[in-house]
This record gives structure tokens, sequence and C-alpha cells, in this order.
């Protein structure tokens, strides 16, 4: 599968994530970033640099969705981990928050935008990279 054979919709879609990445996410973490008097957490104080970062970077995914598809990728894994993983000893309190909602709703946002069938064609089924110069010896 090829890059062009993603449909407009598709594209868009993706795009539209992006968007709501570098906005609403922008929106959210940027100002707390700025505006934190102190010292931080440094478990705290890195995830809001990830998603900072993530923020800012997904501003490249507007032009070129199908390139900037493994931030998708990492989005949707972080999700699922926080949901396997983070979201379930602490399951009653956590259950009716906001963030809860956020993900489960991202998570559901993201297995509609991401291009599966293509993910799977590039990321799975093609060849790799090499992994030494095309003029090395092997033996």
């Amino acid at each position: 599968m090829a890059p062009q054979d993603l449909s407009t919709l598709r594209l868009n879609l993706m795009r539209l994530l992006f968007f709501l990445n570098f906005v609403l996410l922008g929106l959210d973490v940027w100002p707390a970033l700025l505006r934190h008097e102190g010292p931080w957490d440094p478990v705290k104080g890195a995830a809001y640099s990830f998603w900072a970062a993530l923020s800012v970077v997904s501003a490249l995914g507007l032009r070129h969705p199908v390139k900037m598809l493994p931030l998708l990728l990492l989005q949707f894994v972080y999700k699922i981990v926080w949901l396997s993983v983070i979201a379930p000893p602490m399951w009653p309190a956590v259950q009716s928050t906001g963030l809860f909602k956020a993900m489960v709703l991202g998570v559901v946002v993201d297995v509609l935008a991401i291009p599966w069938a293509y993910a799977v064609a590039v990321y799975l089924r093609q060849p790799g990279d090499r992994w030494r110069s095309a003029g090395s010896k092997t033996g």
C-alpha cells in the first residue's frame, strides 16, 4: 500500500487529529509549563515536556500527515498503556475523571483516524532499513 492509496478523507481525519493535538493539547500544556512556579516533580515535568513536544511536532502533521503517522501511533500506544496499566489499580478514583474520559475518547479517535492497513503494510510487512552500509561484507 502506498501513501497515494489513502483517501482524502483519511488524510483529513489525520490532519484533524494533528490539529487537535496542536491546539487543544497545546492550550492545556503550554500555559501550565510557562506559569509553573518552583521546581517540578521530575516525572510530572517529563510528562508535561512530552505533551508540549507532542503538541508542537503535531503541527508538522498538518502538512505531512502520512510522514508523521508514527506520532499518531505513539499517541495511541501511550493511551492504551495508561488505560491498561496505570488506570486499573486506581479504578474507582479514575473512572469518573476527565482524564479517563479524554483517554478513552482519544483511543476511539485514534482508532478511527489512523490508517491501520497502511500502518501494517509499511511498518510490519515491508522490509526494514538495512543495518549495515551497502558496501560492507557479511562474513
